[in-house]
């Protein structure tokens, strides 16, 4: 008999709804009833993609005599960790702070009825296995503490709220200033993959924000090392295995060095950051491999993961409860179909060997797809139609049909980014925007998350309006239209109202009040996304939107300076508050026009504003100190700024 999630929209609750374990989603009746009962909560924490989800729900949350004991002794909480991103990065701090590690999904806490924490762990085995207690074993022996000695646990979980508590008050600022280069640099070459490219051993995830720091600080500087460390990562995640080369788009991480083995998930904010990049190294470089990659996510994106012009949140990374079994092929299998398919035994046995195709294979006796030169084989797109063919009859993994704002703004920048290069893209780009405000934006309130085709009813987080605003900014310089700057400024001031307080961003002023993270994790900070944001209306509308900004920088400045790398979208807008942006301003047709000069000009920060002027203005936030009647004169005055 299905429990009490069957009545809910997400995808995560339902795939738990036949579980015996009596779960509640996260509300008032379920924390009444423990505190009547006088029972401990059991907090669970993921998402549908996620593996080891799957693996606990399997292994622990379908066994009836753990379930019975649940059901017995504790209240059981189900959270989507994607609908309700507040809750989840509250209870990580507390596997933070009790384990002094990175906490994960899924995400296992036990609390207090008074919802204090005292105990905090990640996936948990139903039994004792990789030196760690099993999940039976381990809620037997809270229930018996619980009846035995219940002050003590509620002891421990008032020390532990205590250090959970805000920490109030200014902390001390460090000056910013062009130093910040070199130690960037350093820090991202110490930590540079010289063999396989990247910035840390397996597993390893793409750090998006790093290497679009790294591109800047290239036209910045015109030093060879950032360009080389970014496009060598980029050439490297092409080849295959992390890029799915058959279907096209990437997977959440490499379980290897080589991005040969993936976390076989595909989420939308890894493929819309990652095609941003792609096609600014194509902007940067001209080089036709990043702009085919970039093409080939969108294109994957929009049949795989779109509707109705908004794009769901993730696919998992199992077919049939196994990991990666959609993506590999059988060396026999690959074989046959080739030469089924007009290609002798030779020529077969040739492109087996080019897309690394073994009779061993390269992943658990099967093969993931890879192409080692990154050649452009005059074969490839017929192979690419039969490797296709083969995979149609499988299982295709389970796609979470939710709409995320922030995660569909990232795409939506990605389109306009995309049309600045190839028009054709501006359609979607403008489409999908549209829909995005149609669903999320009602009765002047941002929305954060809703399955497709409902009512959105989780009032939006920081990440949301900061996103939104990034991809409204791109939307205005890609169009020229107001509308969008008009609108992105509507979204930085609502977003200031609710989110900031004296240099600190909050992701949430909610039910669970929490600090906006600075550093870069999945994807950039959103603080650091609003800051920039904030940075480009200062200078194209309102200086005051820079006091808010530099306060941000401010209040958050040693952690930038220690750390860079980690702080990478938070360097770019240190940098572009020091150096300061430049804006040319001219009447729409005109800036048009000279998009190709600015985009190739080597000072990164340039903005464009349209003006009843039919000169080009070069100014910053300032003055304008330079006028040019031509194309050719506006290159030139480009080229001096430093």
């Amino acid at each position: 008999m299905p429990n009490r999630l069957i009545h809910e929209d997400s995808p995560y609750l339902q795939q738990h709804a036949n579980n015996p374990v009596d779960w509640w989603p996260w509300c008032d009746e379920a924390f009444e009833k423990a505190i009547k009962e006088n029972k401990p909560i059991f907090l669970s924490i993921g998402y549908s993609s996620c593996h080891w989800c799957h693996v606990m729900e399997h292994e622990v949350f379908e066994d009836e005599k753990i379930a019975q004991f649940l059901n017995d002794h504790f209240v059981s909480i189900k959270v989507d960790r994607e609908e309700r991103p507040d809750i989840d990065k509250h209870y990580q701090a507390v596997h933070q702070l009790l384990n002094q590690r990175p906490g994960g999904w899924p995400l296992s806490i036990f609390m207090t009825p008074d919802r204090k924490p005292f105990f905090a762990g990640t996936y948990i085995p139903p039994t004792r296995k990789y030196n760690m207690m099993g999940f039976l074993e381990l809620i037997e022996v809270i229930d018996k503490k619980w009846r035995e000695a219940p002050e003590e646990i509620v002891k421990n979980a008032n020390e532990i709220q205590r250090y959970l508590e805000p920490k109030e008050g200014p902390v001390k600022a460090t000056k910013l200033d062009l130093s910040l280069i070199d130690k960037t640099l350093e820090q991202a070459s110490d930590s540079f993959d010289p063999q396989w490219g990247g910035f840390s051993k397996a597993p390893k995830f793409p750090h998006t924000s790093t290497i679009d720091l790294l591109l800047d600080l290239h036209r910045l500087t015109q030093r060879t090392e950032p360009l080389e460390m970014a496009t060598f990562t980029l050439k490297n995640m092409a080849k295959g295995g992390l890029y799915d080369l058959v279907d096209g788009g990437f997977s959440r991480y490499s379980t290897d060095d080589m991005w040969l083995v993936p976390h076989f998930e595909k989420m939308t904010y890894d493929n819309a950051l990652l095609t941003q990049n792609y096609l600014k190294a194509y902007k940067i470089t001209k080089d036709p491999l990043y702009l085919h990659v970039a093409e080939d996510v969108i294109d994957f994106m929009k049949e795989k993961m779109m509707e109705d012009h908004l794009f769901y949140s993730a696919s998992d990374a199992d077919s049939d409860g196994v990991e990666g079994k959609y993506f590999v092929y059988g060396y026999d299998e690959v074989i046959k179909a080739l030469t089924d398919n007009g290609f002798s035994a030779q020529e077969a046995e040739e492109i087996c060997k080019r897309l690394s195709i073994t009779k061993k294979g390269n992943f658990e006796g099967k093969n993931i797809v890879r192409n080692e030169s990154l050649q452009n084989y005059e074969w490839w797109p017929k192979v690419r139609k039969i490797l296709r063919i083969l995979r149609a009859p499988r299982t295709y993994p389970f796609i979470d049909k939710k709409v995320i704002t922030a995660w569909n703004a990232m795409m939506v920048k990605a389109l306009f980014m995309a049309a600045d290069i190839d028009e054709r893209h501006l359609g979607d780009a403008v489409s999908s925007l549209n829909a995005l405000l149609a669903l999320m934006e009602r009765d002047g309130k941002l929305y954060h998350s809703v399955l497709i085709h409902k009512k959105p009813t989780i009032e939006a987080f920081l990440e949301d309006y900061a996103y939104l605003c990034d991809a409204l900014l791109q939307a205005y310089r890609t169009t020229l239209d107001e509308i969008w700057l008009a609108k992105a400024q509507e979204m930085a001031e609502k977003a200031s109202e609710l989110f900031f307080a004296e240099g600190k961003w909050y992701f949430s002023r909610g039910e669970l009040p929490t600090e906006a993270d600075i550093g870069d994790s999945s994807y950039p900070s959103s603080a650091a996304i609003m800051t920039n944001a904030l940075i480009t209306l200062a200078t194209l509308l309102e200086p005051a939107y820079g006091e808010t900004a530099f306060k941000t920088l401010e209040y958050n400045s040693i952690k930038i300076v220690k750390y860079p790398t980690w702080h990478a979208a938070f360097v770019t807008a240190a940098l572009r508050w020091i150096k300061e942006d430049v804006v040319v301003k001219s009447l729409p047709n005109r800036l048009i026009d000279a998009k190709p000069i600015i985009d190739e000009a080597p000072y990164p920060y340039t903005l464009l504003k349209t003006e009843i002027e039919p000169n080009f203005l070069v100014c910053n936030r300032h003055s304008c100190f330079a006028m040019a009647k031509s194309l050719e004169e506006l290159e030139e005055a480009l080229q001096k700024i430093e």
